[in-house]
């Protein structure tokens, strides 16, 4: 089994450990991920907002390199760059007007893109092709006894909900309970961590991580799992910051989730970059091990 992949800026940065996790994790799995040449910044949601066109573009560039690249379908780990790139797929897909002007940039460059690849977030590879069953075959290390809060963000499955219910996704919960653990369903699962929004309005933002973990800790979470580095970054990162600001003392450990996966099916903490984690996840790991 083999997909193209596309690792995203966050993951070359703060969110190096979901992409060295993925790796491990798929390896472990007996998956190769093939990382697109040459890739570029998918540009993110906030430029939609600003010149979508050009986003277009951006996003449309990295799909004409995977179009070349294989037919193998894109696989993507970020929330927000699957948001991206799968919108500007639609798009293109869906409007010749959008596909003529996206093509024009694309051929200043010498590339164009029909529309045609498909768009994979890595949860929707684990749960729909590899398979749960598949995946707990590989567990050496089961997650028993572990209560997971999993925190999947605002732009999991929409807008479009292709691989998950769009307002009530379960894939994650169904995820770490094959592998043994108990999910805690909190209100707050899907709601925005406030994105940049930490870097414009910070106490709004602080206010909504704020909602997310204690939710989290009033269910007696262990830990809390997350799908996309922003959302990883504010709800873990941004702990004391919260704490400061309404009195708390959360000390919750926040992994993605595919190093908690990694875990279960024997990969080392340092494969997982688990190092890299602020709030330290000592906890959850030696919980594991027990």
């Amino acid at each position: 089994m083999r997909y193209l992949y596309y690792p995203g800026c966050s993951g070359e940065a703060t969110g190096k450990a979901y992409d060295m996790s993925t790796r491990a994790m798929m390896e472990k799995l007996g998956v190769e991920l093939a990382e697109l040449d040459d890739w570029n910044c998918c540009g993110a949601t906030s430029y939609f907002n600003t010149r979508e066109l050009d986003s277009f573009a951006i996003a449309g560039r990295n799909l004409a390199i995977a179009q070349k690249q294989g037919d193998e379908d894109l696989c993507v780990t970020c929330n927000a760059c699957y948001t991206a790139l799968e919108k500007a797929n639609h798009y293109m897909a869906e409007s010749p007007r959008i596909r003529e002007a996206v093509n024009g940039a694309l051929g200043s460059v010498g590339r164009s893109y029909d529309g045609s690849k498909h768009v994979r977030h890595i949860m929707d590879v684990l749960i729909n092709d590899i398979g749960l069953d598949a995946v707990k075959e590989k567990v050496v290390r089961p997650l028993t006894g572990l209560k997971v809060a999993c925190y999947y963000g605002c732009q999991y499955s929409r807008p479009w909900g292709i691989f998950d219910d769009v307002e009530f996704p379960v894939t994650m919960d169904h995820l770490f309970q094959a592998l043994g653990a108990e999910t805690v369903d909190y209100a707050a699962k899907m709601k925005c961590c406030g994105g940049m929004m930490m870097l414009t309005k910070e106490e709004g933002a602080l206010r909504m991580c704020h909602e997310l973990l204690y939710c989290a800790e009033r269910e007696d979470a262990d830990v809390v799992v997350c799908a996309c580095p922003m959302c990883e970054m504010n709800v873990e990162g941004y702990q004391p910051r919260v704490n400061k600001a309404f009195g708390t003392s959360f000390n919750i450990p926040v992994m993605y989730f595919t190093q908690l996966v990694g875990l279960a099916l024997g990969a080392s903490s340092k494969e997982l970059g688990i190092d890299k984690q602020i709030v330290s996840c000592d906890r959850v790991v030696a919980a594991i091990s027990a």
